[in-house]
């Protein structure tokens, strides 16, 4: 996923993932056997107890440039959104911030923090709500054809994130995305269903991880 001289952005909002996604990125390219550079943005969707300031010191003391975008994609979502969860809305809003700084600073890779569940969630929307055999892809190209948009965490689970980011004391941010709290989501509705599923069925996730590979798959020339 990562080549010699890539400039990696990664997406962080202060959450167990995506903190644990820069940590793990930072010790690989300590030893990785490419040369590669990391940056960190945080695109802050205004909302009411989302405040991820408070870790700007912490990315200064990691050496990682910071990038702290603000827009009001809750309020524009309350405006715009016809037929469409939060998450979807404010993911497609993110993704346009992200991809244009991206392009502003020199970055040519997106890294994103989802993992095996959030992967199995969007599969499971994807059919109930859209009738296609879709999910997030693992390694891609945008349709620009200037950002390679990857996912490094995809086979983890998010009890292991979890577990990460407890055992190595990352500041996490509490509520780092609000709004999925405070407004039902399609997502939601998914991880309590999986979770039911699990309890009966041990392999669910590694049957699902098999079904979706190939709609992973889309590895960039």
């Amino acid at each position: 996923m990562i080549r010699e001289n890539d400039r990696v952005l990664i997406g962080v909002s202060g959450g167990k993932d995506s903190l644990g996604l820069l940590q793990i990125l930072l010790h690989l390219k300590s030893y990785a056997p490419v040369r590669f550079e990391l940056g960190v943005i945080t695109v802050d969707p205004q909302v009411e107890g989302f405040d991820p300031s408070e870790l700007q010191p912490y990315y200064e003391k990691l050496g990682v440039p910071y990038h702290y975008c603000q827009q009001p994609i809750m309020e524009q979502a309350r405006q715009n959104m016809d037929r469409d969860s939060f998450c979807s809305y404010c993911s497609r809003m993110k993704r346009g911030i992200m991809y244009s700084t991206c392009r502003e600073e020199g970055y040519n890779v997106l890294a994103l923090a989802q993992h095996l569940d959030d992967l199995a969630e969007s599969l499971m929307m994807s059919m109930f709500h859209g009738g296609q055999l879709r999910t997030m892809k693992a390694h891609y190209l945008n349709d620009s054809g200037d950002v390679r948009i990857i996912r490094p965490l995809c086979y983890c689970r998010e009890t292991q994130t979890g577990a990460f980011a407890l055992n190595a004391e990352l500041p996490v941010v509490a509520d780092s995305c609000p709004a999925c709290f405070s407004a039902p989501t399609q997502r939601e509705y998914m991880k309590q269903l999986l979770a039911r599923e699990e309890k009966n069925n041990s392999h669910l996730f590694s049957s699902l991880l098999h079904a979706m590979k190939p709609l992973m798959d889309e590895t960039p020339s």
